[in-house]
């Protein structure tokens, strides 16, 4: 069980994101709880000094079509990292496993395949009470973690890139 708030970071850890351009896929599967970690995403994005402008937001009907929707993103935009949020609740099928496996193989191909951050923002969780603790509920939210992995995650891309230039 988790016990610490997602939400919780030191401040000064977090890149200045101003130069920085995201695209946000979320799904409309579980609404409630995806547009509150949009919500979560997009705040902290702006608090970091995203610009309006620098964050894309596209959805997609359910958490399995994610990472289309990032691969999309990948290959018509000019973002420097793509988001993806969703949320996937245990049912009495074996569905949940299913989902969650695609989507996290899916994701990690996609950081490989494009060499651009994706971070995965999907919740996995027994019922509806954990995703929405997690969600902006007592946990904090999932989407302010995954928004902050991202700028992070840009950031060392470009230290990367700026240490090749200088060689």
């Amino acid at each position: 069980m988790a016990t610490k708030n997602l939400s919780e970071y030191v401040l000064s850890s977090v890149p200045d994101g101003n130069e920085m351009k995201f695209g946000i896929v979320v799904s409309e599967w579980n609404y409630d709880v995806t547009g509150a970690l949009m919500r979560g995403a997009v705040d902290t994005l702006k608090k970091h000094g995203v610009q309006d402008e620098d964050i894309l937001v596209k959805h997609v009907p359910g958490s399995f079509e994610l990472t289309l929707g990032g691969q999309f993103f990948a290959e018509y935009t000019d973002v420097d990292a793509i988001i993806l949020l969703g949320c996937v609740i245990q049912g009495e099928t074996r569905h949940f496993d299913f989902i969650c496996q695609g989507v996290t193989k899916g994701a990690t191909d996609l950081n490989i395949k494009y060499n651009l951050p994706v971070i995965f923002g999907l919740l996995t969780t027994e019922n509806q009470q954990q995703a929405l603790d997690r969600a902006g509920g007592r946990l904090g939210n999932k989407g302010d973690e995954a928004a902050v992995t991202a700028l992070k995650m840009v950031a060392l891309q470009n230290n990367f890139e700026d240490e090749i230039k200088q060689d």
